[in-house]
């Protein structure tokens, strides 16, 4: 029986499921009014990224029922993503206090890591990491980070759904022609999800993903990459290049943040992305350059990583140095100037 199906059924479902979500969304006054914290100028609904969740998950379901998954990649996506997800539903619909939220994060990635199996043996630029629980609790941070992150880059219209779509179909296509075409379903029906949800979160956005949607993809992906270094350690590496522009500007403005004693929990502006769109004066410009830099300059690097057996930590930081130097450019982590709340 063909699979095919479950593409065009699934980028549908997520469509109209966010339409209806937007609905909701407004009958129950979930909106994101603008303040000086905010990226955007006009009120917008949000906790569309339901729709994401919800097709996912039953996509999920029907692979798992197919056999195209295996039970520990069924758990730890299903349980993770689904618990991730409920945090950021009842965050999206009230407040949970920061270490609340931390806990559940903390509690999903215990959840996936022993599903997955912890952490395979790695290369670092020709020293082996073995598997241990040194690997397996920087693993465990590491899940909480990407999670996090993809929530702190979720903040104009399209990024966090255009970087999700060009990291799944990037590493799909390495999977493809590498021989490992086993792994494409979960992140291809991913991309798929996500793309339903994008036609109404194209900027300027009708609806907002919120924190259950950009928690869950954060979270997922996290996954996808922890069980494909399983397959091959340099798929691990492949996925770190791919969500290179999340990792660098997030990470680069958290220690910035950090080293002048702020709250890192307290909402901000101050990513580089934040500051770009400021300065070009709308989303799109930036979303589409992300989209380039995706699929010109980081989808060709993570080829020559799994294709040509590049050391993978190598091309990883010359993947990350025009990154830096734009975050840089673009002032990620410095302080907001006055001139900046508008």
């Amino acid at each position: 029986m063909s699979h095919w199906w479950l593409i065009p059924a699934g980028c549908c479902a997520s469509f109209v499921l966010t339409g209806l979500l937007r609905k909701y969304a407004l009958a129950r006054q979930l909106i994101d009014v603008p303040n000086t914290r905010s990226s955007h100028t006009v009120a917008t609904p949000r906790g569309g990224g339901g729709a994401i969740v919800f097709t996912f998950l039953v996509a999920l379901m029907i692979l798992f029922q197919m056999e195209l998954i295996s039970t520990g990649s069924f758990s730890a996506l299903g349980g993770a993503g689904a618990l991730v997800a409920l945090v950021g539903f009842i965050d999206d619909h009230g407040h949970i206090a920061a270490r609340w939220r931390l806990a559940g994060h903390f509690l999903a990635g215990i959840w996936v890591l022993f599903w997955v199996g912890g952490m395979p043996v790695l290369s670092l630029f020709g020293f082996i990491l073995e598997s241990g629980w040194i690997t397996t609790t920087l693993a465990l941070f590491y899940l909480v980070w990407v999670l996090n992150l993809y929530n702190f880059m979720d903040g104009i219209d399209g990024l966090a759904s255009v970087e999700a779509i060009c990291a799944c179909l990037g590493i799909c296509v390495l999977y493809w022609v590498t021989g490992h075409g086993d792994l494409v379903w979960p992140p291809l029906l991913l991309a798929v999800s996500v793309t339903g949800f994008l036609i109404w979160n194209f900027p300027p956005a009708k609806i907002f993903m919120g924190d259950a949607g950009s928690g869950f993809l954060g979270i997922v992906l996290g996954v996808f990459s922890l069980q494909a270094a399983w397959a091959s350690p340099d798929f691990f590496w492949a996925w770190l290049i791919l969500l290179g522009v999340f990792i660098v500007d997030s990470t680069f403005t958290l220690i910035r943040r950090l080293a002048r004693g702020e709250k890192i929990y307290q909402a901000h502006r101050s990513h580089a992305y934040q500051f770009a769109a400021r300065q070009f004066g709308h989303h799109l410009p930036v979303t589409l350059a992300v989209g380039a830099i995706n699929l010109f300059w980081l989808v060709p690097l993570a080829f020559c990583v799994v294709r040509f057996r590049m050391d993978g930590a190598m091309v990883l930081c010359i993947a990350y140095a025009p990154l830096l130097v734009l975050a840089l450019k673009f002032h990620a982590g410095e302080r907001e100037r006055q001139a900046d709340f508008r």
